[in-house]
């Protein structure tokens, strides 16, 4: 999806700032399978204002400048309808750690050690974080639950295949770095 779709979804459940808007990517609903840069936001937010998408109200704020508050418009919310009408395209998975581990030969075991602890760690804190949104707030949209519930299966699948392989993929890499080394 565009940038500019996206902040028409997040528009689509409360007014809010670009701030706002860049929380729901970062820690909010969306972080777990979108990404929208404030560098991003803005550019779409002007973009919408200026195709009647959104309305922009300016609150004044003591000693900064004005708070720029962003609301959907209906002509927003038809636009965001067309958007869910379109088919998605494939999913795309781009991770550096596995970029790293592709060229684990290049690094220390030790190193990927540390990297897929940190990982599996951040997968586990992943599904903790999503368990504890869902007693919160399930069963209030069908959609949200089913997406939640399928970032904790990918999440923990993911932790699960890193600690079962672990100790195979750092032996390799240790067999290989002393052989390198005869």
């Amino acid at each position: 999806m565009d940038v500019k779709t996206l902040c028409l979804a997040v528009l689509s459940r409360r007014d809010s700032t670009g701030y706002e808007i860049r929380k729901q990517f970062a820690e909010g609903p969306f972080a777990h399978f979108q990404k929208a840069s404030l560098g991003a936001i803005y550019p779409a937010l002007t973009k919408a204002a200026e195709e009647g998408l959104v309305t922009v109200t300016a609150e004044a704020q003591d000693g900064r400048p004005d708070k720029k508050i962003y609301s959907l418009t209906s002509a927003g919310a038809e636009a965001l309808y067309q958007a869910c009408q379109t088919e998605p395209g494939d999913d795309q998975f781009r991770s550096d750690l596995l970029f790293l581990i592709f060229f684990a030969a290049h690094q220390s075991p030790e190193k990927i050690a540390r990297l897929v602890d940190e990982r599996i760690a951040r997968y586990e804190a992943s599904v903790a974080d999503l368990h504890a949104k869902a007693e919160t707030c399930s069963g209030d949209e069908p959609g949200k639950d089913f997406v939640r519930g399928l970032g904790c299966a990918i999440y923990k699948a993911a932790a699960d295949y890193m600690r079962q392989n672990r100790t195979a993929l750092l032996e390799k890499l240790r067999s290989e770095a002393r052989h390198a080394a005869e």
